[in-house]
């Protein structure tokens, strides 16, 4: 599971003190916990075990990870957990992939905003697929879906959208027969685009008026109502981005794809070049120059403010889930349309067995086993001793990674 290469990681560990000291009374507790976290992770300062080989005696150290969901290295297994369980949900159907996207001129004010703002991105992208999909001149249909939120761009900027996964079809109101989309087509993109800019514009105006919004620096004229309304306004002309994606090949792409996307944070350790100079160089992606790959460098500090910028508020729920596969009537609904696409008992996925120990997963999701001695390949490493995490954090940082 570990790499040679430089990690953002050891950005933090090298400068995440110097910039902490510079910024910190103006960092969150989301965001110094983070820091700690990334800085922390399987170190010393988390503990861990010695493992020695039954056989020929090899020693190894293995250290605590973090478990953060903003950290590049602790996600691996938790997405291996969460497409395991979403393979029970598959159905015999089409799959689509519709991205909501709002202009900068929003970004700017859930930038200042957060939980407010992204909690808004999500009641009205969810209501502009449903009321579109239930419309019998497009599917007139109960659609289900999730949705994954995505704050960032390739070069770490604050570009909050929305990832949703949708079946291309579903149960028709009185549950009796299963309505398909048409082959390669889910719904109008310009029609669904619309109905989300207003229904969005509608809820960021409730918000205002509740005192849900706070305004500072560049936005600070904006605590004004007149001026607020006049702001939206503009907003309101502005044509909002809805893109639906080329439809998934098949079931397992679905889960491959969108395995990729549900745990994804804003930069993984593969994009780090090097870190030299109080320098980080790390690779992009410039869609606006035909997808090319390009190096950008930003100063230390500078990273790590924009990493900073995408780790959201506490308790933040990141995917959610609508309409059939919502928790409360998922097993009956996915059953029932199982049992209208004519899936077999077979075709339904048991549901995931779910293993305590880690190393059983990272076999599962790597195919390496860390049980097996990596000298001798014969032996099976043995835990022989735990090491307790270290009393402060000025012990120095031992990576084992």
């Amino acid at each position: 599971m570990g790499r040679s290469g430089p990690e953002v990681a050891d950005i933090f560990r090298r400068y995440g003190a110097a910039w902490r000291e510079q910024h910190g009374a103006s960092l969150s507790t989301e965001r110094r916990a983070a820091m700690t976290a990334l800085e922390r992770c399987r170190t010393a300062a988390l503990g861990g075990h010695v493992e020695q080989c039954d056989r020929c005696g090899e020693r190894r150290i293995a250290y605590n990870s973090c478990r953060s969901r903003n950290c590049p290295k602790c996600q691996s297994l938790a997405r291996a957990d969460w497409v395991e369980a979403r393979r029970a949900e598959l159905l015999d159907t089409q799959y689509f992939h519709v991205v909501f996207t709002v202009p900068d001129e929003i970004a700017a004010i859930a930038f200042q905003n957060p939980a407010a703002v992204y909690d808004i991105l999500f009641r009205a992208t969810a209501e502009t697929l449903r009321t579109i999909a239930a419309d019998p001149k497009h599917l007139g249909a109960r659609i289900g879906f999730f949705a994954v939120l995505h704050t960032w761009g390739q070069n770490l900027s604050h570009h909050p959208h929305l990832h949703c996964v949708v079946p291309g079809g579903c149960l028709s109101p009185d549950g009796s027969r299963w309505i398909a989309c048409r082959p390669g087509f889910f719904l109008p993109v310009a029609v669904l685009s619309r109905l989300f800019r207003r229904l969005f514009l509608e809820e960021l105006q409730k918000a205002f008026t509740a005192g849900k919004l706070r305004f500072f620096s560049s936005l600070s004229g904006l605590s004004d109502a007149a001026a607020f309304r006049r702001y939206l306004n503009q907003v309101r002309r502005i044509n909002w981005v809805v893109f639906a994606k080329v439809p998934f090949a098949g079931a397992e792409q679905v889960l491959t794809y969108v395995g990729r996307y549900t745990h994804r944070v804003a930069i993984a350790n593969s994009r780090i070049v090097d870190i030299e100079d109080g320098k980080v160089r790390f690779r992009w992606k410039d869609y606006r120059d035909s997808d090319r790959q390009k190096v950008m460098t930003l100063g230390a500090g500078e990273f790590i403010r924009r990493f900073l910028v995408h780790v959201l508020p506490n308790g933040f729920k990141r995917i959610r889930y609508y309409g059939l596969l919502g928790n409360r009537h998922r097993k009956e609904k996915l059953a029932r349309c199982r049992e209208l696409l004519g899936m077999t008992q077979a075709d339904a996925q048991a549901e995931p067995k779910v293993s305590a120990d880690y190393r059983d997963k990272v076999e599962k999701l790597t195919g390496r086993s860390l049980r097996e001695c990596p000298t001798c390949h014969q032996g099976l490493m043995v835990c022989v001793e735990v090491l307790e995490p270290a009393a402060s954090r000025t012990v120095p940082f031992s990576d084992t990674s």
